[in-house]
């Protein structure tokens, strides 16, 4: 049996990854706490290592969202429009005559449920090409610019018709914005981070966080990592729900245990456990998690556990079987696209981390990784 630190180890020696640190956790507290090799130049990994943490982002805005809904101020089926009259000016792309797009009105209205399980009809440019060349000839910012008016790039199909990973948790969060009336930092701090104890997340790298930022590592075409410049917007108009945050492994495991926790976790309670049941259920209504096939080099092609269907929670994508010596049926789980990933299976009460800083995202060898190291963590419950 290969333990969690060796699999580390030995992926930082073969190049696999430019460094990694690991926690494993119950839902009473941490089992493992492991790193391997440097997150920056003389800077070794470990629980104090600050990761860009891109999509991880996105259970929190997720969280934000429920925790309104478990208020009484905000439904899964609530219509967008009604809350942000913006999203009416949306339209869906059908195509393009040339270079010219081709837009429509959509023919369904978006929800609330569509915008956290990706079936909004929003989507990245980095797994769809139409939304690629939509950026390209009109030259509207993309949303890692920062820019409020990347809210309003048109939709990939009707919403509620099919999955698609986008930004709709951009919206989300100004969704949680109008409803509350407090920006969506405040609100994060005030309702997750501070009852949590996350005090290394946040929205910008605080001084007490920067000396020990990690750095970012690109695979070139020789197969070497070398040294890349990816990161939040800083000073963005908004704050993106889907990327916004900073943190460090303790402080996601604290995030991760407060679900494995049913809601609560050392006398915080931040959801009803009836809140958790809700959102921790299949809110597809029938759809299922699509592979995502990727349009550039900054990606692999993402099929997680191919072979099993997924379909998404409202705060994550939701793996619907068992996987051998694995995670179970109901695990939940997401990442960010600089390869920091998280998984939490309440039937074997085991959450768990692992994350580095490198590009491209999920590619062969970082997953190659990723399955050694959790078939590590259950080998060892």
């Amino acid at each position: 049996m290969t333990d969690m630190n060796s699999v580390m180890a030995n992926a930082v020696k073969a190049g696999d990854v430019p460094f990694a640190v690991g926690m494993v956790a119950n839902s009473g507290g941490i089992t493992f706490s492991g790193a391997a090799g440097d997150a920056a130049p003389g800077l070794p990994a470990g629980e104090d290592t600050v990761f860009r943490i891109f999509s991880m982002t996105k259970a929190i805005g997720s969280l934000a969202a429920m925790i309104l809904i478990d208020r009484g101020k905000l439904s899964f089926d609530t219509p967008m429009a009604s809350i942000l009259p913006a999203w009416d000016d949306i339209q869906v792309l059908d195509g393009f005559d040339g270079d010219t797009p081709i837009l429509r009105a959509p023919k369904t209205a978006a929800t609330v449920e569509h915008l956290a399980t990706h079936t909004s009809g929003l989507e990245y440019e980095f797994w769809n090409a139409n939304m690629a060349k939509y950026l390209e000839v009109t030259g509207a910012a993309p949303i890692l610019s920062g820019q409020r008016s990347a809210l309003q790039l048109p939709l990939m199909s009707d919403p509620g018709t099919r999955w698609g990973y986008g930004t709709g948790i951009d919206w989300l969060g100004q969704v949680v914005e109008a409803v509350d009336g407090r920006s969506i930092d405040a609100f994060c701090q005030a309702e997750i981070f501070d009852p949590l104890g996350m005090g290394k997340t946040a929205f910008a790298v605080r001084p007490d966080m920067a000396d020990q930022l990690s750095h970012v590592a690109l695979r070139g075409p020789d197969g070497a990592l070398g040294p890349m410049e990816i990161a939040p917007p800083a000073d963005p108009e908004f704050y993106g729900m889907g990327h916004a945050l900073y943190s460090t492994a303790p402080d996601y495991m604290r995030f991760l245990r407060m679900m494995l926790n049913r809601g609560a976790l050392d006398g915080a309670r931040l959801l009803s456990e009836d809140a958790i049941s809700q959102m921790l259920a299949d809110h597809m209504n029938g759809l299922k998690f699509l592979p995502m096939h990727t349009v550039t080099p900054l990606s692999a092609d993402c099929d997680p556990f191919p072979d099993m269907r997924k379909s998404h929670s409202f705060g994550f994508l939701r793996f619907e079987g068992d996987a051998p010596g694995m995670r179970s049926a109901g695990t939940q789980g997401w990442a960010g696209v600089c390869n920091s990933h998280y998984w939490f299976d309440p039937a074997k009460d085991v959450a768990a981390v692992i994350m580095t800083q490198s590009l491209p995202f999920v590619e062969p060898r970082f997953m190659q990784t990723y399955e050694a190291y959790e078939r590590a963590v259950y080998a060892g419950l």
